[in-house]
């Protein structure tokens, strides 16, 4: 895995976008996302490269692991929007962008955007949009323990103690958590025009469901696919909110198949 510092200019001001990336051939991928930080993709973005042809792109969201988030960056379509020129400047073509939680919402609105460069979108237990009678999780005002219970379908495997913590560790969460509520909106996790705007999308789209999330629950996962045209939807049994995390072995072929299905670029398949 090697890491890179990108400067790059929008209408808003100029911003560095570091950006980790896994193998060196194959199809590329823009892999982004949630909450809880790059480590929850990371080793999933390990395994991807080393077990299929792929080049796996793991931008870190500005303000998160330490990274700066300059002022004028402060909602997700604008995030977006740096994103799109994130695959301008480094030239990639035919691109599977695969997010999850507000990585979903995130690749939601790229999708939106409409970029050539992008193959297919694959939106794993993204937030994003308002379903009715499927609210979003309120995750700020959990405990580590409760929001665990509700993200995974086997919480005890993955226990996280806020106490073995060190003082940097902690900055850094904190950081995070302080970086996701700005993205997060008014909102709290929703922009009430995002399903308007993916009425427009033109990519093939899969969307992916751990069926024992309770942060956002199946049902919020097929309203997603219902507002984008031509979207397939997958239920994934015996895993939760970040299936990646949780199940990396169930969820892998899934990805990749997607990706693989809708490549426009076929050489190096």
């Amino acid at each position: 895995m090697t890491t890179s510092t990108y400067d790059l200019a929008l209408e808003q001001g100029t911003l560095d976008v570091t950006v980790e990336r896994s193998g060196d051939r194959g199809h590329p991928f823009l892999l982004l996302h949630g909450g809880g930080g790059p480590q929850t993709v990371l080793p999933f973005a390990g395994l991807l490269a080393t077990q299929r042809p792929a080049r796996v792109f793991t931008p870190i969201h500005p303000g998160f692991a330490g990274t700066a988030r300059p002022d004028w960056l402060t909602d997700v379509t604008t995030l977006a929007q740096v994103y799109a020129r994130l695959l301008d400047t480094l030239d990639l073509r035919d691109v599977a962008v695969v997010g999850n939680s507000i990585g979903g919402w995130i690749a939601a609105e790229l999708a939106a955007l409409g970029s050539d460069r992008i193959s297919s979108v694959t939106l794993v237990n993204a937030v994003g949009i308002r379903a009715e009678g499927h609210p979003i999780a309120d995750t700020f005002s959990l405990t580590p323990l409760e929001l665990s219970r509700l993200s995974f379908h086997d919480p005890a495997k993955f226990r996280f103690d806020p106490g073995a913590l060190d003082e940097g560790q902690r900055a850094v969460v904190a950081a995070n958590r302080a970086a996701l509520e700005v993205y997060a909106g008014a909102y709290a996790m929703a922009d009430p025009t995002l399903s308007e705007r993916l009425a427009k999308v033109g990519h093939p789209t899969l969307v992916a469901w751990g069926a024992s999330d309770q942060v956002v629950d199946a049902d919020y996962g097929r309203a997603y696919a219902q507002a984008i045209p031509g979207a397939e939807f997958r239920l994934l049994a015996g895993t939760g909110h970040m299936p990646q995390v949780e199940t990396p072995e169930q969820f892998l072929p899934v990805a990749w198949d997607f990706a693989d299905a809708h490549a426009t670029d076929r050489p190096h398949h």
